[in-house]
């Protein structure tokens, strides 16, 4: 199905549905005015593949561990007596070791692993998620992957696992009601080229992130003003807590992506689509935490709710 035709169908749907039981005000004009079909119905795409995003084999939902490499070797596996005990995968994966900045895996004689896909035959470096491409070592038959992360000096062992009891039990989003009237057109404000903006990750690592420009939009006669971060040309990044922060969305904050400034300097900021992080939905994710300017005095009820999860045990 085309993508014109799942905007009408779902269209209709959210129309009839509107018709039915009475659609909340906030996706209504000003006037009170019917839905507009492409708007409820674009918004309606974007979080059915926000939701398909977090349910992939191998999205954030399935994060089951992250262990920092301290030693210059460690034995990894599932067995008690692993240096670094995984909670899922074969009782002996391999060894791992960190030389000049490089992280190298031996793997365990006879136990079947993949790189990038492929059988693993022997010693192999591994490239963290700071290179142009970084490695995937599967276990399981492809059901579990372990990668490496950089953050400042910091290596760690990132593992994910398609059965990990957070996506298989995922407890769905809540969102406030869709309105278009936080679909707001904003001013791009540019940097001087090369700016940085230190952002703070939520284990306590600063990283100078690109930091093009801001954007600047009026809600209720007041301006506001959200730095962002990205490189210039290319999409928007944008991290920023408000009112509800902690009081109905993710306390620790929300992203939103978006395009860049058109020829005219504007930018469309829809609150519609601020998200959570992937904090939000595994305590073994790194976020960033939104910088001290970006941090709102404005209630923003618009997007992603606080995820409520279910409980979850392997």
């Amino acid at each position: 199905m085309s993508k014109f035709a799942r905007y009408a169908m779902v269209g209709s749907m959210l129309l009839a549905l509107a018709a039915c039981s009475g659609a909340d005000d906030s996706s209504k004009g000003k006037a009170g005015s019917a839905p507009d079909p492409n708007f409820l119905a674009d918004n309606a795409i974007w979080r059915n593949e926000r939701k398909e995003e977090l349910l992939k084999p191998d999205g954030w939902t399935s994060l089951v561990g992250l262990h920092w490499l301290e030693l210059k070797a460690h034995y990894v596996g599932s067995s008690a007596g692993s240096g670094i005990r995984l909670a899922v995968g074969p009782p002996k994966l391999g060894m791992v070791e960190q030389r000049d900045g490089r992280i190298y895996l031996t793997p365990e004689s006879g136990v079947a692993l993949t790189l990038d896909g492929q059988p693993l035959r022997g010693r192999t470096e591994l490239k963290t998620d700071h290179d142009p491409a970084p490695s995937l070592i599967g276990f399981d038959q492809g059901k579990g992957l372990l990668s490496v992360i950089k953050r400042g000096q910091r290596f760690g062992l990132r593992i994910k696992y398609a059965d990990a009891p957070t996506r298989l039990q995922f407890a769905g989003l809540d969102y406030w009601p869709a309105d278009p009237d936080w679909k707001i057109v904003g001013k791009f404000v540019p940097h001087p080229p090369g700016k940085t903006l230190p952002i703070v990750d939520i284990i306590g690592t600063s990283t100078d992130a690109p930091n093009p420009g801001a954007v600047e939009f009026v809600r209720e006669g007041k301006t506001y003003r959200i730095e962002a971060m990205g490189e210039p040309g290319n999409e928007l990044f944008l991290v920023f807590a408000d009112r509800t922060s902690g009081h109905g969305s993710y306390p620790a904050g929300r992203f939103i992506d978006t395009q860049g400034p058109d020829a005219q300097g504007k930018v469309v900021l829809d609150f519609n689509r601020a998200y959570s992080p992937p904090c939000a939905f595994t305590s073994f994710a790194t976020c960033p935490l939104p910088p001290a300017e970006n941090r709102l005095d404005l209630a923003i009820t618009a997007g992603e709710k606080t995820y409520a999860p279910r409980p979850a045990t392997l």
